[in-house]
């Protein structure tokens, strides 16, 4: 299928429309990735999350067909800071705005608030995805080049797009996250079985004392009540407020998504004597399982623990996933079953003066990450050595 060689940029996501974006998003390729379907974005901008006055002004990319039909499209974002992003470039932006620059705004291509590996090139299932990439890479420049903007970045690409990315010339910069991969296991005791001696007592006594006397309920479709999204509001505000002071997301959010993605989603909450006193919120792909915000207002033993990570790997291995990804930072992770991951992000920066520097950091870093990555699952994997 032939490409028209324009490039629309569309203010609203609601422009390109759920049909049309949802033609690329679903394609078998992208593994069911939640975060990039037409509901969750546009979710976002109808609760004024990902909108200008919050620094996302929407610019979102779509590439037609010779009949008429979108065939490629792209998240994009004009952005007047970094927060919400998880890829951090503070220190780049800092060091060229001394150096007389203009770092924002800058154009972003990623899913709004969440650090959760993703396609970020869409391109539907019937067309060529390299010219799909092409045009949209072309339009993303362009839009660079009529703004003015210091610099385009991709945020938690595939692995594919993001060396395909960089033979297109960006530079490339890797990052590390901890996720939990699914070997076949039966049943949560078949995991524990995988683990040393010491890691699975532990496990099994920080569950005990986590579970004691509390009800936890694992949410998902028609269970997901208003009711559920008042309190886990309540818990991700306190634990917005008190890391980083001012939380991204509306309350009004949280029921959008509920009304649109109830199948989507996974709320673990946990309740004493008729009252919910703390929740962790999971996205469900096709093959994997996305943790995302956790909360609480009244703190209990290892809750944390069990409610984002425990709860997640046994829902994942009753239906069959992969991975369970758990988020940003937290070595932590690792005694828990979540080993060292690479994540992904490409930069394209306009200024050669701050271009070169970018280059070379993150080639130093990629190299410094991967020891990193091999020293840390060497040194403390809970998993039981063989061989």
């Amino acid at each position: 299928m032939k490409l028209k060689p324009a490039v629309k940029v569309c203010r609203r996501i609601s422009e390109i429309g759920k049909a049309a974006w949802d033609a690329c998003a679903a394609n078998p390729a992208h593994q069911g990735n939640p975060f990039v379907l037409y509901d969750f974005l546009d979710a976002l901008e109808a609760t004024d999350c990902a909108v200008e006055r919050a620094g996302w002004g929407p610019q979102h990319l779509a590439v037609e067909d010779e009949v008429g039909q979108v065939a490629a499209v792209a998240p994009l974002y004009l952005k007047s800071h970094s927060q919400g992003e998880y890829i951090f470039d503070h220190a780049w932006a800092d060091a060229y705005e001394r150096a007389g620059g203009r770092y924002y705004p800058k154009l972003l291509s990623a899913a709004p608030f969440t650090p959760a590996t993703g396609p970020r090139l869409l391109i539907r299932a019937d067309v060529d995805p390299d010219e799909g990439r092409r045009y949209l890479v072309g339009g993303a420049l362009s839009l660079c080049e009529r703004y003015g903007v210091s610099s385009w970045h991709v945020n938690f690409p595939t692995e594919d797009e993001w060396r395909w990315l960089g033979e297109q010339g960006m530079a490339l910069r890797q990052g590390q996250q901890y996720h939990w991969c699914n070997a076949g296991y039966r049943d949560f005791e078949d995991f524990l079985g995988a683990l040393s001696s010491g890691r699975r007592k532990t496990i099994r006594r920080e569950r005990r004392e986590a579970q004691a006397g509390l009800e936890i309920a694992c949410l998902t479709g028609k269970d997901l009540t208003e009711e559920h999204w008042d309190a886990f509001f309540a818990f991700y505000m306190d634990t917005g407020s008190r890391k980083w002071g001012r939380p991204y997301l509306t309350r009004a959010f949280f029921s959008e998504l509920g009304a649109r993605m109830a199948d989507r989603v996974l709320l673990v909450m946990a309740r004493r004597g008729g009252r919910w006193i703390a929740g962790a919120l999971n996205l469900i792909g096709d093959d994997a399982l996305y943790g995302r915000n956790w909360g609480c207002i009244e703190e209990a033993p290892f809750l944390h623990f069990e409610l984002c990570y425990y709860q997640a790997i046994e829902w994942a291995i009753g239906r069959g996933l992969d991975r369970v990804e758990a988020g940003a930072q937290g070595q932590h992770k690792i005694a828990r079953g979540y080993l060292p991951s690479p994540v992904y992000s490409a930069h394209w920066i306009a200024d050669p003066a701050l271009r070169g520097p970018v280059e070379r950091f993150v080639e130093q870093e990629r190299e410094m990450l991967q020891g990193e990555m091999e020293w840390l699952s060497e040194e403390y994997s809970p998993f039981r050595h063989t061989g």
